[in-house]
């Protein structure tokens, strides 16, 4: 059993291992987790220990084979929670992901494997990102970021980049979400923002919004 601190540390170098691929410095970690990078060296050394992590001093910090299986547990955890609580209690996808953080430390795996079940094993969350099977596998589906989609054509949300509560809160706002059919219409020289067309209506969006918003080409 592991305390709440060394698992979101084991989530967020996993989250950081697969955005950037390579060994991870503590101040990436610090700056995630919004801590020092002192505190950060004293828990990666305890993490070391326990065979969770390998560290290399000023080489930086990657996950063992047993420290990604509990990052993924946890991961699993926080994904078919958010989905509970988004299809069965009517949260909205701004709101769960901090009552999510709570609930992905309950230790009990029937518990969350009976949710998966209940839930009719779902693959991903309401933010579109895949949630790990009971045995820690997880498919991570081919996305393109809309900044990079082509003008005048048709596509789908699949997921976001940006999970935060305004972002989230903001695509609410203009009608955007997961499923939504988007056209691209046009894109401003000066500032690289977009004319789109969602649900019969143009709006603009800026060129910040296009990069944090997954889509799918509309077959």
């Amino acid at each position: 059993m592991f305390s709440q601190s060394e698992e979101n540390y084991l989530k967020a170098i996993y989250s950081l291992e697969i955005d950037l691929k390579d060994s991870i410095n503590t101040n990436l970690i610090a700056e995630m987790m919004e801590t020092k990078a002192s505190s950060v060296t004293d828990m990666i050394k305890k993490l070391d220990s326990k065979n969770l992590v390998i560290y290399e001093k000023y080489k930086g910090v990657n996950l063992t084979s047993e420290g990604r299986k509990v990052a993924l547990s946890i991961i699993r955890k926080h994904r078919l929670w958010e989905t509970f609580l988004v299809e069965k209690l009517n949260y909205s996808w701004d709101e769960v992901h901090d009552i999510a953080e709570q609930l992905e430390h309950i230790q009990s795996k029937d518990l969350v494997n009976r949710l998966d079940e209940f839930l009719e094993f779902p693959t991903s969350d309401p933010h579109g990102d895949p949630i790990p099977d009971k045995d820690g596998k997880i498919v991570y589906k081919q996305k393109s970021l809309l900044s990079n989609f082509e003008h005048n054509k048709t596509c789908i949300v699949v997921g976001v980049k940006d999970s935060s509560t305004s972002f989230l809160k903001f695509l609410e706002k203009v009608q955007i979400n997961l499923g939504s059919t988007i056209t691209i219409l046009s894109m401003e020289d000066y500032d690289n923002s977009y004319t789109i067309e969602i649900l019969g209506k143009e709006i603009n969006i800026s060129n910040q919004i296009a990069k944090n918003i997954f889509i799918k080409p509309e077959n």
